[in-house]
């Protein structure tokens, strides 16, 4: 379809029959984010704040149907990929953010920490290491003010305003440590996301935890067993061993929900949950 094909059809969404709107709407919804522009551009041209707000409406729809679909795929294809599904999430509150920014950012911090890398360094000094470049030079630390901010969840922003929730920032370490080689991954531990150091020549041994959310913080197994057990649960792998990057993505999510919740923000909770259901039908 042409840009004034498009046009014709946009033309049209000023219509005040109900049933006529939503025909046109579907149509446009069906051509997918191609259409974008040329409603943009209709926004952009036109003083009718009534016409404007259907518009943002039906942008909303095809970029939220993009996102469904891109999360779909990457749990099909791509979930080795975290930062992918992390900037898919990010996609749900900021659309037309540079994603190249969020690369290069992390690209940058990596290289930081990569220039004062020894090799034989042990597991204790790297993450020393990557404490003191990502908390004390960086400034990154955890959103304690503001701690069920929306915000938190976005890469972007945790990367912006340097603070972020335990997830967000466990994420953000063990990206640049894993693009090191060194062996750092997510615990999905109930009430506090941490991570853990591997080791080396055993990949499947813990060798010690890391609380991000407390500045990088060096945690014994003794202490994930005292934290379980104040909450009544088992030291079952699944607490003590890293997950997978699928469980990573549905935390952010279920935290996002929370985040919305907390604000009284029903639509977009709805929305998150959506986006929850698709990956997490149970």
């Amino acid at each position: 379809m042409t840009n004034s094909e498009y046009n014709a059809i946009i033309s049209l969404l000023d219509d005040p029959d109900k049933d006529i709107f939503h025909e046109i709407e579907h149509k446009l919804i069906t051509c997918g984010p191609e259409v974008i522009p040329s409603l943009e551009q209709s926004w952009e041209e036109s003083f009718d704040a009534f016409l404007q707000t259907r518009i943002e409406q039906i942008i909303h729809k095809i970029q939220f149907n993009q996102i469904k679909s891109d999360l779909q795929l990457w749990v099909m294809s791509n979930s080795r990929d975290l930062l992918e599904g992390l900037l898919i999430v990010n996609r749900y509150q900021y659309p037309n953010l540079n994603e190249e920014e969020v690369y290069a950012k992390i690209a940058e911090l990596r290289r930081d920490v990569w220039y004062h890398l020894i090799y034989d360094m042990s597991p204790v000094e790297k993450v020393k290491l990557l404490n003191n470049i990502l908390f004390r030079e960086f400034g990154l630390s955890g959103n304690t003010s503001d701690y069920h901010a929306p915000q938190n969840s976005f890469i972007n922003k945790v990367l912006e305003t340097k603070k972020g929730n335990p997830i967000s920032l466990a994420c953000l370490y063990s990206l640049i440590a894993q693009r090191l080689d060194i062996p750092i991954y997510g615990i999905n531990l109930p009430k506090h996301f941490v991570l853990a150091y591997m080791k080396e020549e055993n990949p499947e041994e813990v060798l010690f935890y890391i609380n991000v959310f407390n500045r990088g913080q060096i945690m014994r197994e003794d202490d994930i067993v005292s934290f379980l057990r104040q909450l009544n649960l088992p030291a079952s792998e699944e607490f003590i061993k890293p997950c997978d990057n699928l469980a990573i993505i549905k935390r952010v999510l279920r935290n996002l929900i929370a985040a919305y919740t907390h604000i009284d923000n029903l639509e977009k909770r709805q929305e998150v949950q959506l986006l929850l259901d698709l990956i997490d039908p149970a």
